[in-house]
């Protein structure tokens, strides 16, 4: 099994272990740390495709990467959502209950997306939100906050655009080397002063490309 490995396998595997570092912060309480090992994680997710078209490709690579992604843009952004609104919602059965189900909805869609992502897979353009857009989107906005009333809509919608037939515009290298900028200076910023306008513009161009990139598609075909 080993020697089926591969380096992109590796990088893959790396997503993973920070995916599952993210977990145990959250569960220590230091919510910085847990947000730091998903961008790294979301990082490695970039990195593990770069380096698949450069090197050899392994028979693992597939199901590696979206087994890896599962648990570092599925269970643990999941995760810090409900960390994060656990204590304003736990003496309201109500809103908890709401609450539960849409993580459980958000979680069943990222498994669906996940896992049916290199068959529905198009050269030029992604078939619904890509996984690592909405974990930024979801993560970012956790992070600042926002009041549940809010959170729950977005959390759904972005769920829902996950597996839409909208499609969105796979970037090129330029544009994804600026968005890696972004994450380790957001990376870097998270523990100065100034991590959350660091944040917000990541949060901003993440929102740019939901919005904008279904639409530029539309224009150029």
């Amino acid at each position: 099994m080993i020697r089926l490995l591969t380096i992109a396998d590796i990088i893959s595997l790396t997503n993973a272990i920070f995916g599952f570092l993210a977990i145990i912060m959250i569960f220590l309480q230091e919510i910085h740390i847990a947000f730091s090992f998903i961008l790294m994680a979301l990082l490695a997710d970039g990195l593990d495709g770069i380096v698949a078209r450069k090197t050899k490709k392994g028979e693992l690579g597939e199901y590696m990467e979206a087994m890896a992604d599962m648990i570092s843009l599925g269970v643990a952004p999941a995760f810090f959502v409900y960390n994060t609104y656990y204590l304003i919602i736990s003496n309201n059965t109500y809103y908890y209950i709401i609450f539960i189900l849409t993580l459980i909805f958000y979680l069943s869609i990222s498994i669906i997306r996940l896992a049916s992502f290199h068959i529905i897979k198009e050269e030029k353009y992604f078939i619904g939100l890509p996984a690592s857009a909405s974990t930024i989107f979801i993560i970012v906005l956790t992070l600042f906050e926002i009041d549940l009333i809010y959170i729950i809509p977005i959390i759904i919608v972005i769920s829902i655009t996950m597996i839409s037939p909208l499609k969105f515009p796979k970037i090129g290298i330029k544009i994804n080397a600026i968005a890696a900028i972004l994450i380790i200076i957001t990376l870097i910023s998270v523990n100065i002063n100034n991590y959350n306008l660091i944040s917000a513009i990541l949060f901003l161009a993440i929102a740019l490309y939901v919005i904008i990139g279904p639409i530029y598609l539309k224009k150029i075909s």
